[in-house]
């Protein structure tokens, strides 16, 4: 067995644990990454990009349907199942070279394809080498959870582990989880030719602004989805057609027929059988307890991502890994409590928010007003023929802005100036009196900002100042 001093252990090499490596190597600290599973991990292989890249697929075939508002011919595509599944693969094999284990190999890091485990606070075993390092991060993110459904492991199903893995379009797809992972593989199987099923037990996107949720959702019902929420499935069995569910709802019972299953009911942070308790690190029932700082009651060891419990974004844990290069390495403080971390759910229209949504700003007891524009005002909208959405800022004491939500084509992209705004504590006054391009949909920002002041502008008193300036000539 190979015994291995280091400056920096990783634990877990997706996007997160490559970000902390390949910045600790690049700083000249002697750096070892331990990986048991596919480097780039879920971001790479069967999240992020292999999802994003189902959804253009699907919105080609979308957009081919509808090309007579431009007035263009519109047809019905044809889909190959199998060419849709190997474009996918490809995608992913095109990016793979940037998180290789040859990569940072070349870079300097000591890679390890093996499971990790605590022997004591400072040392962890993997294969055949025991790791004893100055610092650990442990960046070993999450899994699907799986419902306690009766029947369900008794049955064939999909995850998003799972499902980017098959070669076809399913005949009826029946989507267990209305959160952004379901809604948007569910939208992107209809778009695809299947038919889809939506099983929540809440309402679609329960964590979202109600109104922004319910724009999505009307939009996937009109595409042809069925949803079914406050609906609980009882129990799941293998039917003649593929797949038999039990439902219970308000309305009563029901018996649901689809051909193929996915489960997407949140996920789970991976803190099994990495020997913890041994290294002194406390853990709960949503990952790795963390401070400020994202260090752990072992004050060696760092946890980011997923794992970390404060969020399942890839850009969540790209940010934990840039605080830890800080802090671990150059000894800077930092919060990670002070981070405005964005979310978006990349259906059709998008949903993004940032800060506090009008329903959580109001339970906290803010006085808060409301500023909005839609994008069926908006030029550029008009001309692309994306129309559906809005932009709603939550604006507080001051005129500070403290949550944005907007629903609409490419609402991922325009949330940043709402992020930096929310941070850095800005009025919204800063937003109405930036200049945007014309026309671009980055225009909503502003002409929400400045929808707000509008009333003020043109109320009696700016009036009657306007009135008497011009007395003077």
């Amino acid at each position: 067995m190979s015994a291995i001093r280091c400056d920096l252990c990783v634990i877990g090499a997706g996007s997160g644990g490559l970000s902390v490596a390949a910045g600790a190597a690049q700083l000249g600290r002697k750096t070892v990454l331990i990986e048991r599973g596919e480097m780039g991990g879920d971001c790479l292989n069967t999240g992020c990009v292999p999802s994003k890249a189902l959804i253009a697929a699907a919105r080609a075939a979308h957009v081919a349907r509808h090309a007579e508002v431009f007035g263009i011919e519109s047809a019905e595509p044809k889909i190959d199942g199998r060419a849709v599944h190997d474009r996918i693969q490809a995608i992913i094999a095109a990016i793979a070279p940037n998180d290789s284990q040859a990569r940072f190999e070349s870079l300097g890091v000591t890679v390890i394809r093996a499971s990790a485990h605590f022997l004591d606070p400072r040392t962890v075993r993997a294969g055949d080498a025991t790791v004893r390092a100055r610092r650990f991060v442990i960046a070993t993110g999450s899994r699907p959870a799986v419902p306690p459904i009766p029947g369900l492991n008794e049955v064939p199903f999909f995850t998003n582990e799972t499902v980017f893995e098959k070669n076809f379009i399913p005949n009826h797809l029946a989507v267990v989880g209305g959160g952004p992972v379901g809604l948007e593989l569910a939208q992107a199987h209809r778009r695809l030719g299947a038919a889809v099923t939506v099983i929540e037990a809440a309402r679609i996107l329960s964590r979202e602004d109600e109104e922004a949720a319910s724009a999505v959702a009307e939009t996937m019902r009109r595409e042809g989805v069925d949803f079914r929420e406050r609906s609980q499935i009882t129990a799941v069995r293998e039917s003649e057609s593929g797949v038999t569910l039990q439902i219970v709802s308000p309305q009563g019972s029901d018996v649901l027929e689809a051909s193929h299953l996915l489960i997407a009911t949140g996920r789970v942070a991976n803190v099994e059988d990495l020997g913890l308790e041994r290294a002194g690190v406390a853990f709960d029932k949503n990952g790795i307890v963390v401070d400020r700082k994202l260090k752990t009651t072992n004050r060696r060891v760092y946890a980011i991502g997923d794992v970390a419990g404060r969020g399942q974004f890839t850009h969540l844990a790209g940010h934990h890994a840039g605080l830890v290069v800080r802090n671990a390495l150059f000894r800077l403080p930092v919060d990670a409590n002070k981070s405005v971390v964005p979310r978006a759910t990349f259906t059709d229209p998008e949903l993004a928010q940032a800060g506090l949504t009008e329903a959580e700003a109001r339970a906290a007891g803010k006085n808060i007003s409301i500023a909005r524009f839609d994008f069926a005002h908006l030029d550029r909208a008009i001309v692309d023929g994306e129309t559906e959405g809005f932009a709603k800022i939550v604006v507080g004491k001051g005129g500070r802005v403290l949550g944005a939500t907007l629903v609409g084509a490419h609402a991922g992209e325009l949330i940043l100036p709402w992020v930096l705004a929310i941070e850095r504590g800005l009025k919204l006054s800063a937003v109405a009196g930036a200049v945007a391009p014309y026309p671009t949909m980055g225009e909503i920002s502003k002409r929400a900002a400045s929808a707000y002041y509008a009333p003020r502008l043109f109320a009696a008193a700016p009036r009657l100042l306007v009135r008497v300036l011009s007395w003077f000539g």
